[in-house]
């Protein structure tokens, strides 16, 4: 009941501002439906490389709307339809080039990206609100919205438990309420509604026509859904923390297949000419932790309703004659999260002189050209659009300053390649040795860097020797190491490359706070990650197919 009118909302937005037909948008809903739930049904699963093995409810979500209303107003659903599918191929693809893409896509240019979104689709929920019939006074859209925004605002504030989760539904209902004390809320179409059936239509086909529209508005499809898989990744990690009674590692076999069940579901709803489907990470993580219901079962279950929701005209047509008031204010508060999560992501990845003059410059080039004449005039109608893409500028904005603040800043930098084995540990002190000695560090500090660097090989060793006495695994020969020692300001990053197992060296290390085993209860593997705890400022892990890379911090004073 939460996700329906989710789902339903921003289907109905999304076609109304690019100027659907209600054949369309009843075609779209009954789409997102069937779509949606066989989506949260598969990841829910575990199959070979599909399904995150936990519950995530997926549907439509804000993040498409602003380049979704552009296909649309372009070139209606078959256009929405070909860049649709573009982007779930690209994002498939994803999988395959996280490794290269980690320091492109860094958090500066995910958190720009999402205020960006958010700051675009805010125009089109305001004008949601002036959106009423003729015949009602001129202050119900307002009025409907400040109501609906208020009650979701003060009981999202103030409740708790279970109102807290249902103030989005409540918010719904208390608009629809002033909207029939206005006369704006029309039931003609419910009861016309059949009971049960498919809709009739609605959609002719994908555009195959690759004209210059598809390719103006490519590459902001693509820019999106890049910045989805990485959010998508955070989500499946959350999801997995809070799924379990007794907390677990996190198994990265289940981010890849959540992964690639999102990029199954863009792909099906660009064939079906609706608005791209992705999880909805707020709602699942939120509904766990409140009900702590977590099996599999469940997700299972959605799924199967949603879809035979979509078999009943009447109750999408219900949800379709939600007040277009109401739906604007329901959007603003969804705008609002998506906003706070990238101002989040950006303070996450640390925010210095360099960083916050990028997100600046940036975020201000994309607002302010966004929806301009500037790249009409200068290039013309067929590719102007790409320069008046507010978006995309400030994407291609901050991936450019990042970058160049990352290759002129002077730093030194050496590289080491050996077998991934206990023997190379000499090697590997000799190596990270050298390194301080070349930049000017003092003893203490030099010991701390190879002391790290140390724990961190008999970590990554520890993990490989555990997989290769899994019986269901089997041994494919030394992999190698790379180790990457990079100077930056007074810190040193070590960068550790290899082929390891499924469990997450920075979730372990996470956990050890909470564990409370005695000295003589320790296990081999748990006293490495103390003592790299111990010399380590920091310590990542990103894991991607056929690829670890293990990311440490040494500061030069402690």
């Amino acid at each position: 009941m939460l996700v329906l009118a989710t789902i339903v909302l921003i289907v109905a937005i999304t076609a109304r501002a690019g100027g659907q037909d209600d054949n369309y948008i009843a075609w779209a809903v009954f789409a997102s439906l069937v779509i949606a739930g066989g989506l949260t049904a598969l990841q829910a699963a575990r199959l070979p490389r599909l399904g995150a093995g936990h519950i995530l409810i997926m549907g439509p979500t804000p993040n498409y709307v602003a380049v979704a209303v552009l296909a649309l107003a372009a070139g209606g659903p078959g256009l929405l339809a070909s860049l649709t599918v573009g982007a779930g191929i690209f994002y498939l693809l994803l999988s395959f080039w996280l490794p290269l893409l980690r320091r492109i896509i860094t958090p500066v240019v995910s958190g720009t990206v999402m205020m960006l979104i958010a700051a675009t689709v805010l125009p089109i929920a305001l004008d949601r609100v002036q959106a009423v019939p003729d015949s009602v006074p001129a202050a119900t859209g307002p009025v409907v919205a400040f109501v609906t925004l208020v009650v979701v605002v003060v009981l999202s504030l103030r409740a708790s438990g279970s109102w807290r989760i249902w103030s989005p539904l409540i918010a719904i209902g208390a608009g629809c309420i002033v909207a029939v004390m206005f006369g704006a809320f029309e039931v003609s179409p419910v009861s016309d509604a059949a009971w049960i059936g498919v809709p009739d239509g609605g959609f002719g086909g994908i555009d195959l026509s690759f004209d210059a529209d598809f390719w103006s508005l490519l590459p902001a499809f693509v820019v999106v859904a890049l910045v989805g898989s990485v959010k998508n990744i955070g989500d499946c990690i959350a999801i997995q923390q809070v799924s379990w009674r007794t907390p677990r590692v996190t198994d990265f076999r289940l981010v890849q297949g959540s992964l690639n069940t999102n990029g199954i579901g863009i792909m099906l709803s660009g064939l079906a000419g609706t608005p791209p489907t992705s999880v909805y990470s707020s709602s699942s993580p939120s509904l766990i932790h409140l009900t702590g219901v977590a099996a599999r079962s469940v997700g299972y279950a959605i799924g199967a309703l949603m879809v035979a929701i979509a078999l009943l005209p009447k109750v999408g047509a219900a949800l379709l004659a939600i007040p277009d008031p109401v739906m604007g204010a329901y959007l603003v508060t969804a705008i609002g999260v998506l906003c706070v999560s990238g101002i989040q992501t950006l303070v996450a990845g640390g925010l210095d002189r360099g960083k916050a003059l990028t997100v600046g410059i940036a975020f201000s080039l994309g607002i302010g050209l966004d929806n301009q004449t500037i790249g009409a005039d200068l290039l013309g109608d067929r590719w102007g659009p790409l320069i008046d893409n507010g978006m995309l500028v400030g994407a291609v904005t901050a991936v450019a300053m990042s970058q160049f603040v990352e290759r002129t800043e002077r730093r030194a930098q050496a590289r080491l390649e050996v077998d991934l084995d206990m023997s190379v540990v000499g090697e590997i002190e000799e190596f990270l040795r050298g390194f301080a000695v070349d930049i000017g560090w003092d003893d203490p500090a030099t010991q701390r860097l190879c002391s790290a660097g140390e724990e961190t090989l008999l970590s990554i060793l520890e993990h490989s020797e555990r997989r290769r006495g899994d019986p269901g695994e089997s041994s494919s020969g030394t992999p190698k190491l790379v180790v990457v020692a990079r100077q930056s300001r007074e810190t040193v990053e070590m960068e550790f490359l290899a082929v390891l197992d499924e469990e997450n060296l920075q979730d372990r290390l996470a956990h050890l706070n909470e564990e409370s085993h005695s000295a003589a209860g320790l296990e081999e593997g748990e006293v490495s990650l103390r003592l790299l705890r111990h010399y380590a400022s920091s310590v990542h892990h990103q894991k991607f197919h056929g690829l670890d890379i293990v990311t440490v911090q040494v500061a030069a004073a402690r």
